[in-house]
């Protein structure tokens, strides 16, 4: 259905504009403690025809609304809505300006701008973003987060809006316990907080989620009526009208992380809320993260009970917010380092400190209870953790993927594929005999990577072959697919990375055990007995960490021809391309320093292949740095 408009002289422009043509339809009143509900009688219309004639307040605010991502949706084009004073009706208009200016005759200063704290705090509620919500009985409900002019406005009483604010400002304060001098609220930039180096104990910050709310643009309404406007340049938030890009995003939140960074004593901790569905806006919270010096220890949801309106309506919307906690290494870590160098003693070092920040145990809610994997203890996430630390401070990574997997069982303990200090371990293991079940993740095939994770996982416990693999495996392989990833073929990503035991020598013990425990006519075999070795024969099989590290080496120098191939891409943007190859072709040219290589490839990548990733935005961020840095 058609808006119909209906034209009207904008005084304060002095231009004829176009508006919807808003007509009263109910009214709400009260008599004593009964509220009752009427059709506007023809005393009512000529009383709001009255004044709907009355001169526009002086002190009314009326510029023109900038072209901003909140004057683009919500209804605001399609209504004409373009000044400040075209979001007010004449009555809420009339009495918000009479307010106003008796707040501004108030000498005292504190009393003044308590009183202006009171007013401002129902500009929204005032305007026409209220909605009328019939089986609502709130009487202020415009849509939080976005300007939305709806169909059906509810015009709120003022005075029963600040009578009710009164009470609970009133209550609120009066319940506070806090003394003059022992509670401290600054306004400002987090890029340049007033506080001195190393001197907070704890942090928590809730950021911005990338482009989830325009907090600039909603505090236009409030601020006009203060003559002031917020500097949108500095804001840490994806704009697409004014060209800010997730790159921005990120450069910004690692200003703002660096400063967290300096001020948080060594050591201590901080907690990062964020909810976003695009994985390009987490990967730039974990980069500028890690760029600053943070170590993640652990990735949770947060259950608010309440979701916000986006999270209930919105099948895009992530329905849980997380929770990232990230800690400040000691002085101890980083002295040590700057003393030895980047060597395989710091690399250790790192793990050590890393594992003893880590959570131990953790459970599933409800009965049964159940032990949770701690994605932070598996042993490639350390390593990456590890990596991350080494790039972060401009150092080659002083040990190999190959060479970390071998060592990290002789120096650390390990159980159901997580890694502990040996304390550690004893606590896990009292938990583990308390509850034996052991929740198991769900893998899903996004890259190759995941395929390669999700083919251990599948192999571990059960050895098989080819043809036993294939109707399990490919079903994994659809939505979770990446854009541009390229997944090798099951056949290649068995000969990479897997043994096949074809049936000369011994059983391996993994597919032993496996045949063992679930056939009980091959119980008690010797390992070279003729049955055995029969159903054992073509089955793959995950190596032993001796030769896993051949397969890796192996795997390494295939990874690194291929990427040959793209650095001699001529072409405009490489559409298709192996993560994995791009990660080991990055992480060669960072041990390498050739910094132009890793910056020269990514050129030619589609964004959302870079900013989707986070180990390779992170070394073509540090890329960038050293190259700008003339390193």
């Amino acid at each position: 259905m058609d808006l119909q408009f209906e034209s009207f002289m904008d005084a304060p422009h002095k231009r004829v504009e176009k508006r919807p043509k808003r007509v009263p339809v109910l009214i709400k009143y009260s008599i004593g403690r009964s509220s009752f509900t009427k059709v506007p009688d023809s005393d009512d219309l000529a009383i709001i025809e009255k004044i709907s004639q009355l001169r526009l307040p002086s002190n009314l605010p009326t510029q023109e609304l900038p072209d901003c991502q909140m004057t683009r949706v919500g209804r605001m084009r399609t209504t004409n809505t373009r000044c400040i004073h075209h979001m007010y009706l004449p009555r809420a208009a009339h009495t918000l300006s009479y307010l106003w200016g008796k707040a501004n005759e108030i000498i005292d200063v504190r009393l003044r701008n308590a009183i202006k704290y009171w007013l401002d705090s129902q500009f929204t509620n005032m305007s026409i973003l209220n909605r009328y919500r019939p089986e609502v009985s709130f009487p202020y409900n415009p849509l939080s987060g976005v300007f939305y002019v709806p169909s059906l406005i509810s015009e709120a009483d003022p005075f029963l809006a600040y009578a009710n604010k009164i009470k609970r400002l009133t209550a609120a304060f009066s319940s506070s316990h806090a003394q003059d001098g022992m509670c401290f609220t600054s306004c400002g930039s987090a890029t340049k907080l007033l506080v001195p180096d190393q001197s907070i104990d704890y942090i928590f910050t809730d950021p911005p989620f990338g482009e989830n709310i325009y907090y600039a643009d909603l505090n236009i309404l409030a601020e006009s009526w203060h003559s002031v406007s917020t500097d949108v340049e500095p804001e840490a938030i994806v704009d697409r009208v004014r060209q800010k890009g997730v790159p921005e995003y990120q450069h910004l939140m690692r200003d703002c992380f660096s400063e967290y960074y300096r001020v948080l004593k060594p050591g201590r901790w901080m907690t990062v809320v964020f909810s976003n569905s695009r994985a390009s806006v987490w990967n730039a919270i974990q980069v500028a993260l890690q760029q600053v010096g943070f170590v993640v220890a652990e990735v949770t949801a947060l259950d608010k009970v309440q979701g916000s309106f986006q999270q209930v309506v919105s099948p895009n919307a992530v329905k849980q917010d997380l929770v990232i906690s990230a800690y400040k290494p000691n002085g101890g870590l980083e002295d040590r380092l700057n003393r030895r160098g980047a060597n395989a003693d710091s690399a250790w070092d790192f793990v050590q400190t890393h594992l003893s920040q880590l959570p131990v145990v953790k459970v599933t809610t409800g009965f049964p209870q159940e032990l949770l994997n701690i994605v932070e203890r598996d042993p490639r996430r350390i390593y990456d953790r590890m990596a991350s630390w080494f790039i972060r401070h401009g150092t080659m990574v002083p040990i190999s993927t190959p060479e970390f997997l071998e060592e990290l069982p002789v120096r650390f303990r390990q159980a159901d594929g997580m890694v502990f200090l040996p304390e550690q371990l004893i606590e896990y293991e009292k938990a583990r005999a308390r509850i034996p079940q052991v929740a198991q993740a769900e893998l899903f095939v996004s890259d190759e990577r995941s395929a390669i994770d999700w083919l251990t996982n599948f192999l571990l416990k059960r050895p098989s072959t080819r043809s036993e693999i294939h109707p399990e495996y490919i079903p994994q392989i659809g939505a979770a697919k990446r854009k541009g990833e390229i997944i090798p073929e099951l056949d290649h990503l068995l000969e990479d990375n897997f043994l096949q035991y074809d049936g000369s020598g011994d059983v391996p013990s993994q597919i032993h055990s496996y045949l063992s425990t679930n056939h009980k006519d091959l119980r008690g075999l010797a390992k070279n007995h003729p049955a055995l070795v029969a159903k054992a024969k073509d089955r793959w099989y995950v190596p032993d960490p001796n030769k896993a590290q051949d397969l890796e080496k192996k795997r390494e120098k295939s990874l690194l021809k291929e990427f040959e191939a793209y650095k001699a891409f001529t072409g405009r943007k490489i559409k298709e391309s192996r993560l994995e190859v791009l990660r080991a072709g990055f992480r060669s040219a960072w041990g390498s320093k050739d910094y132009g290589t890793i910056i020269s490839v990514a050129n030619k990548l589609p964004e959302e292949t870079l900013q989707e990733d986070e180990k390779l935005l992170l070394w073509y961020d540090q890329a960038l740095t050293r190259t700008e840095a003339g390193a």
